[in-house]
């Protein structure tokens, strides 16, 4: 029997409460729940999950989709398979954007008996691995190899374009050891990332996007599902508890950037965004400076689609690791062993064996904190630096070309 809720959502709604729960009473024997969502999206946006009876998490989608089927053995992208327990369920609204003279909606939720078939497939046909550039071989520290990856980006399990295997599949393709895949307030991807990296030959590092409207963060880790109406200081304490890693993200970012309090201070900040076009605008670093300058800068190109301009590996988060493995990438990262460039062929400025090293950067500026600027000559380039980062090497006209902790 299908249950049916309807009404109107205005800016009093959305300024009294953001997120808003809707029962559906699920009986004995039932094996699906399809909930579908109709309203005028050139009005607004609405976004779209679920819970179960207990509260658990079965699901989120946002404003990238109009239905979703939770099964038993089967589920919509984005939400997770399994049993589906008896009582009321809360189908999670949230009121992302409103106009001054409402906007309607209806939800309807329809349990059933038949298993479906998960919407939002796409062909895997994005990328093939082992085509990109060659592997760079950068100087490191005795024990240490530098690899080179990226840890922002989108599948059909949030807002993106490719399945799973397709990502991974382009990022190998792009030259990158490994990347990180953040869907939108989900983990229903996890289970599928170390056989798709496996086959494309590539590291899938587990991750998810902590996403609301007053900011994003990368929750980095084999990680439960973090929970986005949370506060920020507890998406901090848990994935700490986690054994991961916590990311700010694209924290001027347009109408996504970072605008929440927090009383501590996550140990990544994602600095060079896709959206850093122009770097010779020096806001990010001085960003990155006001917020927490031992915070490990990193980049992620926050990929989705084709369409756009952004690619895995644009840009390049190289980090230097003890093993090639998730485990190794997290402590890299934890450690600060980590270099950012434009791209996996780009000038790289990293540390090995107490130096900096200027690759591939002849005639640029290594440039401190303090200000200071020093040629960089030849190939290959090392200096003697003193004090905290970040240094950073910039070209004639100032835009920044590699970035270091």
């Amino acid at each position: 029997m299908s249950t049916v809720h309807r009404g109107v959502w205005r800016p009093e709604d959305r300024a009294a409460a953001p997120y808003r729960y809707l029962p559906v009473d699920v009986p004995a024997g039932v094996r699906t729940l399809r909930v579908e969502l109709d309203y005028d999206r050139s009005a607004g946006v609405l976004d779209l999950g679920c819970f179960d009876p207990s509260g658990a998490f079965r699901g989120y989608s946002g404003g990238a989709r109009e239905s979703f089927v939770v099964g038993e053995s089967v589920a919509t992208p984005g939400y997770l398979p399994g049993p589906l327990p008896v009582g009321t369920w809360q189908v999670l609204l949230g009121l992302h954007r409103v106009p001054a003279d409402g906007v309607a909606w209806r939800i309807t939720a329809e349990p059933g008996v038949s298993l479906p078939v998960p919407a939002a497939t796409a062909p895997d046909g994005a990328g093939t691995a082992g085509t990109g550039p060659r592997r760079r071989m950068l100087p490191a520290s005795p024990g240490f190899t530098w690899l080179a990856g990226d840890l922002h980006a989108h599948t059909v399990h949030s807002d993106g374009s490719l399945t799973v295997p397709a990502l991974a599949a382009l990022a190998a393709g792009a030259g990158l050891d490994f990347l990180a895949v953040t869907d939108h307030n989900t983990v229903s991807h996890h289970p599928e990332l170390a056989a798709a990296g496996a086959a494309a030959g590539i590291l899938l590092v587990p991750g998810q996007e902590v996403t609301t409207g007053r900011g994003h963060a990368n929750a980095f880790g084999a990680l439960d599902w973090v929970d986005f109406r949370d506060r920020p200081d507890a998406w901090l304490s848990t994935v700490d508890a986690g054994g991961g890693l916590l990311s700010v993200n694209h924290p001027l970012g347009g109408d996504c950037a970072w605008l929440m309090p927090m009383t501590g201070r996550p140990p990544l900040a994602e600095v060079w965004h896709s959206g850093w076009w122009d770097r010779t605008w020096g806001a990010p670093l001085a960003w990155l400076l006001a917020w927490a300058p031992g915070a490990v800068p990193v980049g992620g190109s926050d990929f989705h689609t084709m369409d756009g301009p952004e690619r895995p590996g644009l840009p390049t988060t190289w980090v230097a690791v003890a093993e090639p493995s998730v485990a190794g990438i997290l402590d890299g990262l934890r450690a600060g062993r980590v270099a950012v460039s434009a791209a996996p062929d780009a000038p790289v400025l990293l540390r090995a064996d107490d130096r900096l090293v200027a690759v591939d950067a002849d005639g640029t500026l290594l440039v401190d904190v303090e200000g200071r600027r020093r040629p960089v000559r030849g190939g290959v380039a090392r200096f003697h630096v003193s004090g905290a980062g970040p240094f950073w090497l910039e070209d004639a006209k100032a835009q920044v070309l590699a970035l270091t902790a």
